[in-house]
């Protein structure tokens, strides 16, 4: 009997022992983190079928978990019936796309009837918030803690960061906060009607580079054609902080042409060291028309002046037919944007179809491919083309296979995060953790997912002394980045 005993001693220390292998192995933590479904499951082993069918093209956009269906506008209808057409069918006017050619009936429902039991299972269960408790990550160089500065509605778009200590963060639904530096929330009046639809909302926040003498800020948000929230696109308003009210509103920047569509509408800015505004425009879901032409907005990266004026050096201003705003075409929706600390170049991340997200180096009069170069196929699985490079295409700086879903897009400056200093850092929304890039003369050259299971993760910034802010979805934080030594 004792020696039975032993056995199952050393049977069950050896499980442990296995499962702490595979924790390290892994890079996972034992601290409070999301609990993953993969339609309710409640396994990140599931291998179902439908089971892997949904992660593969449904959870790019929809999330692993699911969470994003929850509360979710259910606009064409949750019977089977409907999710069941809106799978085979698709609605292309809002990036739904069609996946009859892809499953067959048998498959649809398989994955229609998994969705929707994975749906109740976590509408059911108790939320688990990935900020609640001082949650700590350990990365290959540094251990991160999680620090909450701010719960904010459902989709905090944007944070950005004015003088003495207060942020201002954007909440895609199409509300402004301002949070003081002893982290008490207030709602900024004033801001522009949106159309909170699809992909569209209230979008970026930038102050001004002389805010402190001028007040002035700068909105991006989804503007309706003449008030019909039918039509809408990506515009950028002015407008001065009053206290805790906007005045003297004003739009400087309207993408044209106006569409149905309710995805990619692009939406980041950033200023460069010479003062002008850079501000991305996705190309509205219509890749076949906007990308590739210069007689529209859509599918670019334009430069303006601070008052929404032209730059007389903008690389397409003696082209009649071209809008002259451009900076450079061919691309597909750009999801962050920011400026070199040290040279002062604009980089960009963007979002692919079905792989093939991208770090690109923004330079004048450039031709981004999009789509007839790119690295990823349509979301139903059929190819877009068989071309990863043309001659007169820029290549990407990094690409993504499978896609990450990058969001927000910024470098790590200051000596805050050791081994850091330099790196370029994406969220993803797409795998729940952040991507820090090792950049040596524009190469990528290593990278690291850190943070993994955090939330899906919509923006990322460095704060002016130096500190890493994040914001996550479902529900929405604002959290810093506190390194541990």
């Amino acid at each position: 009997m004792a020696t039975g005993r032993k056995k199952l001693l050393w049977a069950a220390l050896s499980l442990v022992l296995v499962f702490a292998a595979y924790l390290a192995f892994n890079n996972w933590q034992l601290i409070p983190q999301p609990f993953i479904t993969y339609g309710g499951k409640g396994s990140i082993a599931d291998t179902s079928v439908a089971g892997t069918q949904y992660r593969q093209y449904c959870a790019g956009c929809h999330g692993n978990d699911m969470k994003t269906f929850v509360n979710h506008e259910w606009k064409f209808g949750k019977t089977r019936a409907a999710v069941f057409k809106a799978i085979k069918y698709g609605y292309p006017e809002t990036g739904m796309p069609a996946y009859d050619v892809t499953f067959s009936d048998k498959e649809t429902y398989n994955l229609t009837d998994y969705l929707l039991k994975g749906i109740a299972i976590t509408a059911a269960a108790a939320p688990v918030e990935a900020a609640k408790g001082p949650g700590v990550f350990q990365t290959d160089l540094l251990k991160i803690k999680i620090d909450t500065v701010a719960r904010v509605g459902n989709i905090p778009w944007c944070v950005a960061f004015l003088p003495g200590g207060d942020l201002l963060v954007t909440e895609r639904g199409g509300d402004l906060y301002k949070v003081s530096a002893d982290r008490k929330l207030q709602k900024i009046n004033g801001v522009p009607r949106v159309v909170a639809k699809g992909q569209g909302g209230l979008l970026d926040v930038l102050p001004h580079p002389g805010f402190s003498s001028n007040q002035l800020i700068y909105l991006s948000y989804s503007k309706p054609e003449n008030g019909n929230s039918s039509y809408s696109t990506t515009a950028v308003m002015l407008a001065k902080l009053d206290g805790n009210t906007l005045k003297e509103q004003r739009d400087i920047f309207v993408a044209k042409p106006y569409s149905s569509t309710q995805h990619h509408y692009g939406g980041r800015m950033v200023f460069d060291k010479s003062g002008y505004l850079f501000i991305s425009v996705g190309e509205r879901g219509n890749e076949k028309q906007n990308p590739q032409t210069l007689t529209n907005d859509l599918g670019k990266i334009h430069r303006i002046k601070e008052d929404g004026s032209i730059p007389e050096d903008n690389p397409f201003i003696s082209d009649k037919t071209a809008s002259p705003s451009i900076y450079c075409y061919g691309n597909r929706n750009p999801q962050g944007l920011t400026a070199h600390p040290v040279t002062g170049a604009i980089w960009e991340n963007e979002h692919g179809p079905m792989g093939g997200d991208e770090i690109n180096l923004i330079e004048a009069g450039k031709n981004y491919g999009w789509p007839v170069i790119t690295y990823g196929i349509n979301y139903n699985g059929t190819p877009i083309t068989d071309k990863t490079s043309m001659p007169g295409m820029e290549q990407p700086l990094h690409f993504w296979v499978p896609s990450i879903a990058p969001s927000g897009l910024a470098f790590v400056q200051g000596d805050k995060y050791k081994g850091w200093e330099g790196n370029i850092l994406s969220g993803s929304l797409k795998f729940r953790w952040l991507s820090r890039c090792k950049t040596d003369s524009n190469i990528v050259s290593a990278e690291e997912s850190m943070l993994k299971e955090i939330g899906r993760m919509r923006d990322v910034r460095v704060a002016p002394d130096g500190y890493i802010y994040i914001t996550i979805e479902d529900p929405g934080y604002v959290l810093k980045l506190l390194p541990l030594y």
